[in-house]
């Protein structure tokens, strides 16, 4: 039977349990059925704190986001001397891998597309081996298990949801890491960026999140003639 060939991510030796469940995961019982348009949603979030707690940058869509100090909310009063007091630092993104919302969202998206179990599952962030991974890494296998299934990217909007920091000029970049990785043109990727209007956690720049809708549409094989 076809299986879904899962590479290692990592260059540690790989547990072959480990790899076949993963497979596993991304081989439902049931047929993956080949209509012509599939659609899918992604969602991520992820909290923002000063950059020496979080031990790595904000990363969007494959991009470092160099930025000023930005006024944070200390909402526990962890580096100010009251709670909700307004911090000014460098931030940085606490997630397992390098938590890149954008990329974490169209894999989601992708998967959710194809019925498959969400990323969370497939990348689990009890694994060492995506401790501070770079999430390239997962949007490359995302385009693996979507073109193992026929499919090829249809169009992709994303909506990056941030206070702060201003994204507008690395937008260009991040449009063409997605281009490059999913195989892709420009005209069937835009990106979206809007703050929270300083409400709730993305508002005091203590997280930022992100939306993305993908369409997938199946590969038509051309008969010779």
């Amino acid at each position: 039977s076809s299986t879904v060939r899962i590479t290692p991510l990592s260059s540690t030796t790989t547990d072959e349990a480990t790899e076949a469940e993963i497979s596993g995961l991304l081989r439902p019982s049931y047929p993956i059925e080949s209509i012509p348009l599939r659609i899918g949603h992604g969602f991520d979030i992820h909290k923002m704190v000063p950059l020496e707690e979080a031990g790595q940058p904000v990363v969007i869509g494959g991009v470092t986001i160099d930025h000023k100090d930005q006024k944070w909310t200390d909402k526990d009063g962890k580096y100010t001397d009251e709670p909700n007091s307004i911090y000014e630092t460098q931030l940085g993104v606490l997630a397992h891998s390098d938590g890149d919302v954008i990329y974490h969202s169209l894999v989601d998206a992708i998967f959710g597309a194809l019925t498959l179990p969400d990323i969370g599952q497939v990348f689990q962030d009890t694994d060492p081996r995506w401790k501070g991974c770079d999430s390239s890494k997962f949007m490359e296998h995302a385009y693996d298990v979507m073109k193992y299934y026929g499919y090829q990217i249809g169009n992709i909007d994303v909506t990056l949801i941030l206070e702060r920091p201003k994204v507008a000029g690395f937008k260009p970049k991040m449009k063409e890491n997605i281009v490059r990785l999913l195989h892709t043109t420009e005209g069937r990727v835009n990106i979206k960026a809007r703050t929270h209007e300083q409400v709730d956690s993305v508002g005091e720049l203590r997280s930022l999140s992100c939306h993305v809708v993908v369409t997938l549409e199946k590969v038509v094989e051309k008969k010779e003639e």
